[in-house]
């Protein structure tokens, strides 16, 4: 008698392959509003400060409020991705930031706005590092997986070529608040991409440790506080005081609980992997430059050389095009070579971009094609940078611990973020026009330069000690 077996289903694995580029779409859509929130803000800061009554403290807490928030819950949101399902978390980020821009777009005033903003971070963090976990698994080839990571920032990239741009035609024709209204639309398009079995990530068995998640957070934001306070000159020196040490004695409870945890926020075998500073320390760089930049040269473009908000959204297209289109080749980059050598090529070209563009903030008035080479390079290198760390951190990663490994890349990168508004910031604010001219204006440019050639340093260090 014969018998017959009945083969293993084949339904599952062919669904998820039919549907990976529509799902891959939705992932880059959907990191593509949370970049649009962040460049599309960037030359609404003058209108929003006139509008609001907001100080130069009150903008910087816009944009920070936003990437503290980010930042800090990234650390647990990837585990939570890993833990509960990377698809779940995705879209109850989607979801959330949706609902979140609506009502920023009602906002009363600046803090209720800063507050909102702090909300939508909370979003973007659910979102983000499970967007990174969803290609790991829909993408398991390592060559295919470099590829689907190029498409991936080449979407999202667009966010940066069309931010500054989209924002300035929108303050132009309705004011500041329409920057938000343009997520709620984008939100129900991502969902609809990534909706049905097929974008499906199993559970884990990793636990959750939210004690020591909230004293991260708290200490993330007094410290961004008390970096704010100090910029904002000495009548602030009391609250910047207060902020530094509720930022220690936070600091100290989360080093505490962090080691007597059984489920800790950074897990040490993710920690020990082999490359994984270098990735954190670039990505961090990287978006210390890209946001001190968003945030010092619009008001420079608009205070110091009145332009208008449109304008000023077009004199950033020379920053803001190369991601949108550089990342597939640096994708190709990365599937021959592997991801160091576009990294370490990305931070030498953002170091030079910054440095010219300091240069140029020094000036009276600064001519704009001195002004728009220090903007390609920045552009050419946040594009070829970027793609490579995410590859990297995602080969890097231990097994299972992809959304883990996405969610502390991209928390670090918001540290950055935090810091390069914070930073820059300050030095604006001292230079008593606001303008984001002068000496203030050129040191706040240099330091990003800085900042990034001290990374590639480290990259160029790095690849010599895995060679020997």
């Amino acid at each position: 008698m014969t018998t017959t077996t009945t083969p293993p289903p084949t339904t599952a694995p062919t669904a998820t392959t039919a549907t990976r580029p529509r799902a891959l779409l939705g992932i880059a859509l959907g990191y593509f509003m949370v970049l649009l929130d962040t460049t599309v803000l960037s030359v609404a800061e003058p209108d929003l400060a006139a509008s609001l009554g907001s100080s130069t403290a009150g903008l910087q807490w816009t944009v920070t409020g936003y990437s503290v928030a980010f930042g800090a819950l990234l650390l647990s949101a990837g585990a939570a991705a890993d833990r509960y399902g990377a698809h779940r978390a995705f879209r109850f980020g989607i979801a959330a930031f949706g609902a979140g821009s609506l009502l920023s777009a009602l906002a009363p005033d600046i803090w209720t706005l800063v507050l909102l903003r702090a909300v939508l971070g909370v979003a973007a963090a659910a979102c983000v590092p499970a967007s990174m976990a969803l290609i790991a698994r829909l993408y398991p080839d390592t060559g295919e997986r470099a590829r689907a990571v190029a498409v991936w920032a080449a979407v999202s990239g667009c966010a940066m070529a069309f931010g500054p741009l989209v924002g300035g035609v929108l303050v132009d024709l309705a004011g500041w608040r329409a920057v938000f209204l343009v997520n709620v639309p984008l939100a129900v398009v991502v969902l609809a991409l990534v909706a049905g079995r097929a974008v499906h990530c199993p559970r884990g068995e990793r636990r959750l440790d939210w004690r020591t998640q909230l004293a991260a957070c708290a200490a993330l934001a007094l410290g961004t506080d008390a970096l704010i306070a100090l910029g904002s000159g000495s009548g602030a020196l009391a609250h910047a005081g207060c902020s530094a040490t509720g930022a220690a004695l936070a600091a100290g409870a989360f080093v505490r609980l962090e080691r007597r945890s059984p489920a800790p926020v950074l897990p040490p075998a993710l920690l020990r992997a082999r490359g994984m500073g270098v990735v954190l320390t670039a990505g961090a760089a990287v978006n210390f430059a890209m946001l001190g930049v968003l945030f010092v040269l619009p008001l420079l473009l608009q205070g110091e050389l009145g332009l208008s908000p449109t304008l000023a959204g077009l004199a950033f297209l020379p920053m803001t095009l190369p991601p949108g289109f550089n990342p597939l080749l640096t994708g190709r980059i990365v599937a021959r070579v592997g991801p160091w050598r576009p990294v370490l090529g990305g931070l030498t070209l953002l170091s030079l971009g910054c440095a010219v563009l300091a240069v140029a903030a020094g000036l009276d008035m600064p001519p704009y094609p001195l002004l728009a080479v220090g903007l390609l390079l920045a552009g050419f290198g946040v594009s070829f940078a970027l793609p490579a760390l995410v590859t990297a951190v995602v080969t890097t990663a231990p097994e299972g611990a992809a959304g883990t490994a996405g969610g502390l890349l991209n928390a670090v990168r918001q540290v950055g973020a935090t810091l390069g508004v914070v930073v820059t910031g300050a030095f604006v604010a001292g230079d008593g026009t606001g303008g984001g001219g002068g000496t203030g204006g050129a040191v706040a440019m240099a330091l990003p330069a800085v900042a990034c050639a001290l990374a590639a340093v480290l990259v160029l260090r790095g690849r010599r000690s895995r060679a020997a």
